[in-house]
């Protein structure tokens, strides 16, 4: 087989014989046994015309090994997955093609390609004897009720010669990879604060200019307009200056995602993290939708995009290759061993302003605390906190049997807005009580 690019070379020369003789089927097998048998009695009966049954018999399993050899060096393979991505539970179509690029035929060819076992049982196919320069095309479909990145293949092919004299079997070593993202619910516009001019105008703002002395001048670059020489700045620094453009402002979102394996009880697709990854995956979509430009931190300080306060979603990065960088990241998020929320909060530090909500686990009063603070530099703060109908969500961790006090109302006292998510609930439901809950909150502090 000529394998696509990648792919292990097959063996060859003599090598690639001693395969293809260890390839002989039953049959082929028997009729060498029986050339063999045959050529031993003439040779002791001196019968000529058996002698040459003998050779024809044996001659027959060993040049089919030889066709199927140069054969199986002629046979090329692709993959191609429709569509590369896709949600939970959603299915993706793979479509296999094999091509024979030899000048001889192929017998009869049996296709088995390797997938995970998430994603369903090995699919196989047979396909018939295929023409010179012919092309077969197969297809099978996969889905998967967990998220994450899952490997395609390789393909394994097995090459009959007409007569069933020899089977080969051999992978070609490329392999795909298929993409499970979590589950995104729509989201309905509310209010929430941290957004510009309100939550979820998400539109630019040019920075106001007080006067000439607000100016910041940068140095003249070739082609730089010359009406916007600033003269000021280059009489005192001896060198041109121009005035820097207007930048942009947009209002940002920044996503905490609590991964902490003591936070949360139980797994699987109904558990409450995979219902919280869900969520921050669809509030990161609709803030990008809505214009924000949003990040993503988890507990241990890790960001999306990495280091400082830059965003994704920021001038010149398109809304769809956001998503698609945030997504990925979410599709393999798994369960961190901290203990605690420190180094999430140490993150904001270097630029937590905006709207901030958080998917959290199970808190106790001084990871509430921790938390709490992180509401300082925030234009908003929504918590959203798992509930399994005991209050385990909110008033202790996972496992913990004893009360650990009101996380939740520490939270409430730090001006968050706090929502206690009930397991399968939906995340528009869960959304727009954050509104109300905000809502409430204002008009109780007006009283």
């Amino acid at each position: 087989m000529d394998p696509e690019p990648g792919a292990r070379p097959a063996a060859r020369g003599q090598d690639g014989m001693r395969v293809a003789l260890a390839g002989l089927t039953t049959r082929g097998r028997s009729f060498l046994a029986a050339g063999v048998a045959a050529g031993v009695c003439a040779y002791v009966l001196g019968q000529e015309d058996l002698l040459r049954v003998g050779l024809l018999l044996a001659a027959l399993p060993l040049l089919s090994a030889v066709a199927v050899h140069r054969t199986r060096h002629r046979v090329t393979s692709s993959r191609r997955l429709s569509p590369a991505r896709v949600p939970v539970a959603a299915e993706a179509r793979v479509h296999l093609r094999v091509d024979n690029v030899s000048r001889m035929p192929t017998g009869l060819l049996m296709l088995q390609d390797r997938v995970p076992y998430v994603l369903g049982p090995r699919p196989r196919f047979v396909l018939d004897r295929m023409e010179a320069g012919g092309r077969r095309e197969v297809s099978y479909r996969i889905r998967s009720d967990l998220r994450g990145r899952y490997p395609l293949g390789p393909l394994e092919l097995r090459l009959a010669d007409p007569f069933g004299m020899c089977e080969l079997t051999r992978s070609f070593a490329a392999r795909d990879m298929l993409t499970v993202v979590p589950r995104v619910e729509p989201l309905p516009p509310v209010r929430l604060g941290g957004g510009a001019q309100g939550y979820g105008d998400g539109r630019r703002r040019s920075m106001a200019v007080a006067g000439e002395d607000d100016v910041l001048p940068r140095g003249y670059r070739y082609g730089d307009d010359l009406r916007r020489v600033h003269w000021r700045s280059t009489a005192r620094y001896g060198e041109l200056m121009v005035r820097r453009e207007e930048q942009p402002h947009r209002a940002r979102c920044t996503v905490l995602l609590d991964t902490r394996r003591i936070a949360y009880r139980g797994a699987g697709p109904g558990s409450a993290f995979e219902w919280s990854v869900s969520g921050a995956a669809s509030v990161l979509t609709h803030m990008l939708e809505r214009g924000f430009s949003v990040r993503l931190l988890t507990d241990t300080g890790s960001q999306v995009p990495g280091g400082g306060a830059a965003s994704v979603g920021d001038a010149g990065a398109g809304t769809a290759e956001a998503a698609e960088l945030l997504m990925d990241t979410l599709a393999v998020v798994g369960h961190s061993d901290g203990a605690g929320l420190s180094r999430a909060r140490d993150a904001l530090r270097q630029g937590g302003e905006g709207l901030l909500v958080a998917f959290l686990g199970a808190l106790d009063e001084e990871q509430a605390r921790i938390v709490a603070r992180m509401r300082h530099r925030a234009g908003g703060a929504v918590a959203f906190l798992p509930d399994d109908g005991d209050g385990a969500g909110e008033d202790r961790p996972a496992g913990d049997g004893r009360a650990a006090g009101g996380a939740g109302r520490v939270l409430r006292e730090a001006g968050w807005t706090v929502v206690r998510a009930p397991r399968g609930v939906a995340m528009a439901t869960v959304w727009q009580r954050a509104e109300r809950e905000r809502a409430g909150a204002a008009e109780g502090g007006d009283r």
